[in-house]
């Protein structure tokens, strides 16, 4: 009866316990993350699916199914799919927290999931969320380095974090301070490359896309090197048709880069298969691509389709910002009228863009078309066409001093962008000198535009003084992202 007992009683014991979760990163997996990857989603989900099937107690599915609702809810901002979407990601931190702590999985998993959740809440316009979950996700891969230095995936999330942390605007410096976060643009940026450049190591391989969306994008925006970046692309022969990742992208930076017929033809060209991701995010790129060339009708058409289809509010604004500026140049002022009006009522302002956007339709103001134009060509990379509108004008021309200051500061842009330094620095000094106390943000860019053109040429103790003098210019509108921007260069130049 003994002998009975104790055995009902192991067998019980073995029936109800419970198998020991995991982090398998099998060939499942494996399939799964390079489908998500490319904007795939379905393709991943059901992969994610089969790898749950196979391993109930695998804990790598719930990390990638985490980077499906991170894409949806970072692409498209619907809060319908917000409410539903987001308490996953504190369900998957309490479940990837049962998982072996003796794996280097272990932290990083938690350190990529919190990061996903920061940049969701920077999208939803919860700032202090965000930055509590950058901070975890900081503290997190700064952990799991130190305990397993050999892992190399480590390399990706902690240089990339490192160096957007070491580029925090003043307007967010409270942040930096509250939480200890301590970045270096040169360090981090070297980690990262390191791991792209990781030709043998097997997670470098595997992680290729990942890594090399972000590299790209800190290259261009913290790096300032726009043209290197669109190099890589290039180079690494990117597939920019059947990566949608890709696709966005390219399209993206070329754009930024005032690329517009590169940017075009990527978008155009691009797998139009139903197996990916749905976004209106082409509509809101061919909407500028059209804009650029001043085809106000066409730019018109996608502006008003993107806002049709997308759900959030970021650049909403923005955009319809760009379309009172159409009806405008066409001389529909009730169209016009009616598109300041929604830029007032409708979107967030949340970006700086978008909170330019708002100040300009409150002002109630109309810009100079002849300036308008010239700016809008030049945004385009359209210079040429640009100096032959404001060939002939002097100061003289223009009667109001935010006109003046507009037209200096636009010489100058374009005469930077033909490279004809001298002649671009001569004009960005008159804006500054204009409108250093404005609220306009044509001062603050003139003298971030000097401080790149001096690091260019070598001259990085000018460059620098240049770049403080944007940074301590105040209340003028795309504050926090110039001020970034001329941090980073200040970063670049002092080796930091």
């Amino acid at each position: 009866m003994k002998f009975l007992l104790t055995t009902s009683i192991i067998i019980i014991n073995c029936f109800f316990v419970r198998a020991e979760n995991v982090y398998e990163f099998n060939t499942t997996c494996q399939q799964a993350y390079i489908q998500i990857m490319q904007l795939k989603l379905a393709d991943g989900q059901a992969l994610i699916n089969k790898a749950k099937q196979q391993n109930p107690n695998n804990l790598i599915p719930i990390v990638l199914e985490n980077y499906i609702d991170f894409f949806v809810l970072f692409f498209n901002e619907d809060k319908a799919d917000f409410k539903v979407r987001y308490p996953n990601f504190e369900k998957r931190i309490k479940l990837l927290k049962t998982g072996p702590q003796n794996s280097p999985f272990y932290t990083f998993c938690l350190s990529a999931v919190y990061l996903h959740k920061s940049a969701v809440n920077i999208k939803f316009d919860n700032k202090v969320r965000a930055a509590l979950d950058f901070q975890t996700a900081f503290k997190y891969i700064k952990q799991n380095r130190k305990s397993y230095p050999t892992f190399t995936p480590n390399q990706l999330l902690y240089g990339s974090l490192l160096t957007v942390a070491g580029t925090i605007p003043d307007g967010y410096k409270w942040i930096a301070g509250l939480f200890g976060i301590e970045g270096s643009i040169t360090k981090g940026l070297s980690t990262v490359r390191n791991f792209v450049n990781s030709t043998n190591d097997p997670w470098a391989k595997l992680m290729q896309n990942e890594a090399t969306f972000l590299y790209c994008y800190l290259m261009f925006y913290i790096e300032n090197e726009k043209d290197e970046a669109l190099q890589f692309i290039k180079d690494r022969k990117l597939d920019v048709v059947n990566n949608h990742l890709f696709t966005y992208m390219a399209a993206n930076l070329s754009l930024n880069n005032k690329q517009v017929k590169d940017a075009e033809y990527i978008i155009q060209h691009r797998n139009k298969s139903d197996d990916y991701f749905n976004t209106p995010v082409w509509d809101f790129q061919l909407g500028f691509i059209h804009l650029y060339r001043l085809q106000t009708q066409q730019a018109i058409y996608y502006f008003e389709n993107y806002l049709k289809n997308f759900k959030g509010s970021f650049y909403v604004k923005d955009i319809y910002q760009k379309i009172s500026w159409c009806y405008y140049l066409q001389g529909n002022m009730a169209k016009a009228n009616e598109a300041r009006r929604n830029c007032i009522n409708k979107g967030a302002t949340v970006t700086d863009a978008d909170q330019q956007a708002l100040r300009e339709a409150k002002k109630g103001k109309w810009d100079n078309p002849i300036l308008l134009k010239a700016r809008i060509l030049n945004d385009g990379g359209f210079n040429n066409e640009a100096i032959k509108i404001l060939q002939g004008k002097s100061n003289s021309s223009f009667k109001d001093v935010g006109e003046q200051l507009e037209f200096n500061y636009r010489v100058g842009r374009i005469n930077d962008d033909l490279k004809q330094y001298d002649d671009a620095i001569a004009f960005y000094i008159k804006a500054i000198n204009i409108g250093e106390s404005r609220t306009e943000y044509y001062a603050a860019r003139a003298a971030l535009q000097i401080g790149m053109i001096h690091e260019k040429r070598g001259n990085k103790t000018q460059a620098i003084k240049f770049y403080e003098k944007c940074i301590d210019m105040d209340n003028h509108d795309y504050k926090n992202s110039l001020d970034q921007k001329a941090k980073s260069g200040i970063g670049r130049c002092k080796g930091n």
